[in-house]
C-alpha cells in the first residue's frame, strides 16, 4: 500500500500497481482538456490537480512516487552567517516541484527542486539531524529536522527529485501560467532572429542566407539558418565543416553595415600538425574578402596557446598562418569550463566562511581566480570590439567547438559594438543568438538532467557577471538593471521556461519545446519596469561608437548581489539604486497629483471666479515639489518602491511571499530616521 499525506492534509492510500496502471491510462486514453486557469503558486499534486494535458498529470505524478515524507514538523531554519546560532521553526513540506519551508510567522520559502545543486545529509547531533543544501542559483539552507528519519527520507527524496533522468521530467513541461494558448505562441514568436539580421543589414550583395543547414545535415549544433559570404558555395560549406571540430564551420554572428566588418564564428580546424583543407582555406578567404574596406582579418583563439598546442597532439589544434592568406592570427587566453568551474566553487568556498576578516575574505577572492577570469573574457571581447569599430577588420573567433568561450566573446563584442544590445529587448536577441540558437550546452553546463558532472560549468554566468562589471562603468548606457541580469540567471537554471532547455536547437524542435512549454521573455517584458535603469540615457549609449570599459584590476568586484543575494544581512543598509528609484517614483506621483489638483480647478472654479483669483495673486507657475522637501514638511514616511500588489513576479512559479527581492526592496525601501544635531547631543525623530 502506497500512502501519500499531501500539504493540505489530505492522504492517498492507493497501491503502487494501482497508481501506475491509471496513470499510465489516463495518458495514454485521456484527451487534453482544456483546463481552468489554475494559481501560479505551486500546489502539492492532488487526485484533482489541474494540469493543461494528461501527461502533465503523468509527470506529476510520477514525481510522487519519490517523495517518501512530505510533511515534517519543528524543523529549524538557520542562519549561516548567524553568530547566535540564529533560526526560525516551522514546517517543511516536499511537493511534486518544491521544497516549502513555512515559518511560525506565516513566512514561505520555496526552492524548486531544479535548483538543487548538492544535498548533504551531516551527522546526527543533540538537536536533530542537519540537513544542507546548496543551490544553483547561489542559496545555501541549512535545516535542523528533528527525526533522522524523517531526514533521511527528505535527503533521498531530493537526489532524485533534484537530477531528472529525462527532459519530460523538467519543470517547464507542467508549468501552467494564466496564459491562453495564443499568448503562449505569440510569446514564442516574440523574438526572431531573421529580423534581426534584417535590422544589421543582412542579406545584402555579400552575405546571403544559406540552406545548407536547413535539415541540420552539416551540422546538428547549429540553427537551420546560417548566413555566409555569396561566395561560399556548397561544396566549400561541405568541405569545410568536414574540416572543423563538430562540424562547426564559420558563418556570421554580427555585421556592422557602417564599415561592413564582420564578426564571424566557428570551431577549432582538425589540422594536427600539418594537416589543411583547401575548403576551409577558401572559407576564410570569402569573409575576407566579404570586407573590400579592409586587406586582413583576425582569427582570435579564445584559448590559452599551451591548450591549443596541446590538442594538436588529437589531430586538433589551430590555423597555421602559412596556409591561410591574410589572417592575423591571436590567443587571448580564457580558460576552459573545468578550471572555471574550479574556481567558482573556490569563491563559493570564501563566500560561505564564516567569521572572515576584510583581508581573509579578499585574499580568499584572489587565490579563488575567478575575477581574474572575468577579466580574461572582457578583455578579449575588447580586443574583438576595437578590432571591428576602430580597424575596420573582420574578426574570426572560436575556442575548442565553439559553444563556450566562443559565445562569451562573441556576445560581449556585440554588446560593446551596438547600443541596442544594451537595451532590454537587444538583450533577450542577443542571448537567443549566440548562446541559445548557437548551441551553447546550457542543459550539460547547467546540470538540468543527471548526467556527467564534469560538463557542468559557469560559462553563462561568468557573461551575466561580465555585462553587470560592464553597468558598472556605465551605468546610463544600460536599460537594464542588475536585476534583470538576477532574473535571467535565475531562469537559467529554474527549467520553468523552455527558452534554456537543451542542448542545441535541433534537440529543442525534437522536444516540441514551443509546443509544450512557455517562453521567459514575454514574462520579462511584462514587468520590464521592474528591471528598468532609472538613470539609463538612450542618447548617452547612442553616442558611443563603442564601449571602452577600463581592465585594471581594481575595476572588478565581488558581486555581492549574485552570491549573496538570500543572505539579507549580508546586504547594505541602503542602496544609491533604490533611492533614485524612489524618488523617480515619487516624483511621478507629484506630477500626477498636480495634474489632478489642476483638472479639479478647472472643474469647480468659474472663469470670473478664476480670474477674480487671478486678479489678486496671479497664479504661478507649478513644480513638483522635491521629495525630501515634503518628507521635511509632512514628516511621512516615504513611498515604497513598489506596490504591494506589484510585488516582482515569484522566480520558482510560487506566490509573492517568494520573491527573492521582496524582502530587500522593502528593507531597502525604509526610511532613515532623522537626525537633529541637538547643543549636548543628538536627538531622533521617527517619522
Amino acid at each position: 500500500m502506497y500512502v501519500v499525506e499531501l500539504a493540505n492534509g489530505r492522504k492517498w492510500r492507493r497501491p503502487v500497481d494501482q497508481l501506475r496502471q491509471r496513470w499510465a491510462k489516463e495518458s495514454l486514453d485521456s484527451q487534453p482538456a482544456e483546463s481552468p486557469e489554475p494559481d501560479n503558486r505551486p500546489r502539492p499534486p492532488t487526485r484533482e490537480a489541474s494540469h493543461s494535458s494528461s501527461s502533465q498529470f503523468l509527470q506529476s505524478s510520477l514525481s510522487v512516487l519519490h517523495i517518501r515524507t512530505t510533511k515534517v514538523e519543528q524543523v529549524k531554519l538557520l542562519d549561516r552567517f548567524s553568530t547566535t546560532s540564529k533560526s526560525q521553526t516551522g514546517t517543511l513540506y516536499l511537493t511534486a516541484t518544491h521544497l516549502l519551508f513555512i515559518d511560525a510567522n506565516q513566512k514561505e520559502t520555496w526552492i524548486l527542486h531544479h535548483h538543487i545543486a548538492a544535498v548533504e545529509k551531516l551527522a546526527l547531533t543533540t538537536s536533530g539531524c542537519p540537513l544542507v543544501i546548496q543551490c544553483k542559483n547561489f542559496r545555501i539552507v541549512h535545516f535542523i529536522v528533528p527525526r533522522e528519519r524523517d531526514c533521511h527520507d527528505i535527503y533521498n527524496s531530493l537526489l532524485q527529485l533534484s537530477k531528472p533522468a529525462r527532459y519530460d521530467e523538467l519543470y517547464a513541461f507542467s508549468y501552467n501560467p494564466k496564459q491562453s494558448e495564443v499568448e503562449r505562441v505569440r510569446g514564442w514568436q516574440l523574438i526572431d532572429l531573421a529580423e534581426e539580421f534584417n535590422r544589421m543589414g543582412v542579406p545584402n550583395s555579400i552575405w546571403q542566407l544559406s540552406d545548407a543547414n536547413r535539415d541540420y545535415k552539416i551540422c546538428e549544433t547549429y540553427p537551420r539558418e546560417l548566413y555566409v559570404p555569396r561566395n561560399a558555395s556548397k561544396p566549400i560549406i561541405v568541405g569545410s565543416s568536414k574540416f572543423r571540430s563538430k562540424g562547426r564551420f564559420p558563418v556570421l554572428s554580427y555585421y556592422r553595415k557602417d564599415n561592413e566588418a564582420a564578426i564571424c564564428r566557428c570551431s577549432q580546424p582538425l589540422s594536427g600538425f600539418s594537416a589543411r583543407c583547401l575548403e576551409d582555406e577558401h572559407m576564410l578567404q570569402a569573409i575576407s574578402k566579404a570586407n573590400p574596406t579592409h586587406r586582413y582579418m583576425y582569427v582570435v583563439d579564445t584559448r590559452p596557446k599551451l591548450n591549443a598546442m596541446a590538442n594538436r597532439a588529437a589531430g586538433k589544434g589551430y590555423e597555421n598562418e602559412d596556409n591561410y592568406s591574410n589572417i592575423r592570427f591571436q590567443f587571448v587566453g580564457i580558460e576552459n569550463i573545468h578550471v572555471m568551474r574550479s574556481s567558482l566553487q573556490k569563491l563559493l568556498e570564501v563566500c560561505g566562511t564564516r567569521g572572515l576578516s576584510v583581508n581573509d575574505f579578499l585574499s580568499g577572492l584572489e587565490s579563488s581566480g575567478w575575477l581574474r577570469h572575468i577579466k580574461a573574457v572582457l578583455e578579449a571581447a575588447i580586443f574583438l570590439a576595437k578590432a571591428i569599430a576602430f580597424e575596420g577588420a573582420s574578426v574570426l573567433v572560436h575556442c575548442s567547438d565553439g559553444w563556450d568561450r566562443t559565445s562569451q566573446v562573441c556576445s560581449l563584442g556585440s554588446l560593446l559594438l551596438d547600443p541596442f544590445y544594451r537595451t532590454i529587448r537587444g538583450f533577450m536577441v542577443l542571448i537567443e543568438k549566440d548562446w541559445i540558437a548557437f548551441g551553447h550546452k546550457f542543459s550539460d553546463r547547467c546540470g538540468q538532467l543527471d548526467g556527467d558532472p564534469k560538463e557542468i560549468s559557469p560559462v553563462f554566468a561568468q557573461f551575466l557577471e561580465s555585462v553587470w562589471h560592464l553597468t558598472e562603468q556605465f551605468p546610463q548606457a544600460f536599460e537594464y538593471n542588475e536585476a534583470f541580469l538576477l532574473q535571467i540567471h535565475e531562469h537559467v537554471h529554474s527549467c520553468q521556461f523552455g527558452n534554456f532547455i537543451g542542448n542545441c536547437q535541433k534537440e529543442r524542435e525534437e522536444l516540441k519545446l514551443k509546443e509544450k512549454t512557455y517562453s521567459l521573455w514575454p514574462f520579462l517584458l511584462d514587468e520590464q519596469k521592474k528591471y528598468r535603469n532609472p538613470i539609463y540615457n538612450e542618447h548617452f549609449s547612442q553616442s558611443f561608437a563603442v564601449l571602452e570599459p577600463d581592465t585594471v584590476s581594481f575595476n572588478f568586484k565581488f558581486w555581492r548581489n549574485m552570491y549573496h543575494q538570500f543572505d539579507h544581512t549580508m546586504h547594505p543598509r541602503q542602496s544609491v539604486l533604490n533611492h533614485v528609484m524612489n524618488m523617480s517614483e515619487q516624483n511621478k506621483l507629484l506630477e500626477k497629483d498636480i495634474k489632478e489638483l489642476e483638472t479639479k480647478l478647472g472643474h469647480h472654479a468659474t472663469k470670473e471666479e478664476t480670474d477674480a483669483a487671478f486678479t489678486k495673486e496671479p497664479l504661478r507657475s507649478v513644480h513638483p515639489v522635491s521629495p525630501v522637501h515634503k518628507t521635511l514638511q509632512c514628516f511621512k514616511k516615504e513611498q515604497p518602491l513598489l506596490r504591494a500588489n506589484d510585488c516582482i513576479r515569484t522566480i520558482e512559479g510560487a506566490n509573492a511571499a517568494d520573491n527573492r527581492y521582496s524582502e530587500y526592496m522593502e528593507e531597502l525601501s525604509k526610511t532613515e530616521p532623522g537626525m537633529v544635531s541637538l547643543e549636548y547631543g543628538v536627538a531622533r525623530m521617527t517619522c
